[in-house]
């Protein structure tokens, strides 16, 4: 499964002040279903519902639902790096609505500071899933799509997907007893391709078993 991010165009960063205490938030459209996006992707409804509950269920539900400050490398969630809780995620129509918490952790605290100081900052989803050609030349999300987090704080949210273009190209992500694993697909590739031919159908088994063997 490849990580793909995805840019939140229409989310709010909110102060509620009650009784001389602040309190942060992120509220808005959190994504987008049925809708080709500006990344070219598209989220099939039917796709988005089905994970919108597991991640409800799964995380949102057992106060587990975290974001990141900055543009992580991976689908995991570090929790040193945790600056916010996703407290509610459900479907409209065809957008997500979602709201979170900034947390008074030392990553909450940063954004909470550049709240105050009238800093501009953007949103950017965290995911992994399959991609297939569709039609109008989109790439459609497959069924297999799981979200790592609704909601990332970044300072600019158009980077995520030239990162991803770049230092995140050729690598693919596995389950390995429950955790997430990165599977570098590129090194197979060049494996095989310096192999003779004498040594090639040797070469293309052993990346064949080293990759059911993180599955």
């Amino acid at each position: 499964m490849k990580l793909i991010r995805e840019e939140i165009s229409d989310a709010n960063f909110l102060v509620e002040e009650k009784g001389g205490e602040k309190k942060y938030f992120i509220e808005g459209v959190f994504m987008q279903s049925d809708l080709k996006n500006r990344n070219g992707r598209v989220y099939p409804k039917a796709v988005m519902e089905t994970e919108v509950k597991r991640y409800t269920k799964e995380n949102i539900d057992r106060n587990r639902a975290f974001g990141e400050l900055g543009h992580p490398d991976g689908p995991t969630i570090n929790l040193e790096r945790v600056s916010h809780m996703i407290t509610e995620l459900k479907m409209d129509g065809s957008n997500v609505m979602g709201r979170a918490k900034i947390m008074d952790t030392p990553y909450g605290k940063i954004v909470k500071n550049l709240m105050d100081e009238g800093a501009t900052l953007g949103v950017s989803s965290r995911g992994m899933g399959s991609l297939k050609a569709g039609r109008s030349g989109a790439q459609e999300v497959q069924g297999d799509f799981y979200l790592a987090t609704a909601a990332d704080i970044v300072a600019d949210p158009s980077a995520p997907d030239a990162f991803v273009s770049g230092i995140m190209e050729g690598k693919e992500w596995v389950w390995d007893n429950g955790i997430i694993k990165e599977v570098n697909i590129e090194r197979y590739k060049q494996e095989i391709q310096k192999a003779t031919q004498r040594s090639l159908n040797e070469a293309k088994l052993r990346a064949f078993e080293d990759f059911l063997s993180k599955l």
